[in-house]
């Protein structure tokens, strides 16, 4: 039971991570049906800018935070308007293959500004584990769950009570019948790339306590977020976050009771899967209530 609890805490950490960097790929795709491979070299930014902040130039973490967010959602505003903007034909395909060239481009200049180098900060607190029947939880798990959980609090708040939140639903259920009624799409569009690129931005911070940061650690973590995404049901925020958990719990199952080898594995194997027995996620995106 003890080892059990382990591997399930584990499961859990990990998870609400991938379930952040999940929210982010269905908070975008949401708004422009678009899927950001680079969305990953968010998450690494998050990261690495904690580091140039809170450990190098020795800011408070509140303010690295809050500087690292708006940092990253900075980079994704730009990111929106020179490289998806410009398209003149807004094709899925050249979509993509945009995003997947500004992986490789940030990935570049990560190398560039942090170099090959891997980079570490230290936990958010040194409290002590709490010890539930045997099985420690970190104190930086603590603090992943109580931010992740802060996050979806605040987000559901946002789409359901703001009038910007609304006209972001309103403009991802039809951007002609949005922009009928008075609504700035193209606004309601970038804001989703800002608030998408910040939750990468959330997910690097909180995941750098608890992994080694380097210029190429996006491309796994934008990868299982993305099977995160899928798994749950792209598109709903409730999807994203069942898919993250899910996810984390089985790797840390697979991985503590049969092989750390099959780790990485288990997301794509669980990707294939619900593709082919039930595409639209475990919530069906024809079943899902948007935000």
């Amino acid at each position: 039971m003890q080892e059990f609890l382990q591997y399930l805490f584990s499961g859990m950490t990990n998870g609400a991570i991938y379930a952040v960097i999940a929210v982010g790929f269905s908070m975008l795709y949401n708004s422009t049906d678009l899927i950001n491979f680079a969305h990953g070299e968010f998450v690494m930014l998050g990261a690495l800018g904690l580091v140039t902040l809170w450990k190098t130039a020795g800011l408070p973490l509140p303010a690295a935070f809050i500087l690292t967010v708006m940092g990253v959602a900075g980079a994704g505003l730009l990111f929106e308007r020179l490289a998806i903007r410009t398209v003149s034909k807004p094709h899925p395909i050249v979509l993509v293959i945009i995003t997947v060239g500004a992986s490789i481009f940030l990935r570049g200049i990560a190398m560039l500004v942090w170099g090959k180098d891997s980079h570490s900060v230290p936990p958010f607190s040194q409290h002590n584990p709490i010890d539930i029947m045997g099985a420690k939880l970190l104190a930086q798990s603590v603090w992943i769950f109580c931010i992740v959980l802060s996050v979806v609090i605040l987000l559901w708040f946002f789409y359901q009570k703001s009038l910007t939140g609304k006209a972001m639903q309103a403009t991802a259920i039809s951007k002609r019948a949005a922009w009928l009624t008075g609504i700035p799409a193209e606004k309601m569009v970038l804001l989703a790339f800002i608030m998408s690129t910040g939750m990468g931005a959330v997910a690097g911070i909180i995941i750098a306590p608890v992994t080694m940061c380097s210029y190429d650690m996006g491309t796994m973590l934008g990868l299982k977020g993305f099977c995160a995404a899928m798994l749950g049901g792209i598109g709903s925020l409730w999807g994203a976050l069942i898919g993250g958990f899910l996810l984390g719990i089985l790797e840390a199952l697979g991985v503590g009771f049969f092989s750390s080898a099959i780790k990485d594995a288990i997301a794509f194997v669980l990707l294939l899967l619900i593709l082919y027995f039930r595409p639209g996620g475990i919530i069906k995106s024809t079943d899902a209530s948007r935000f």
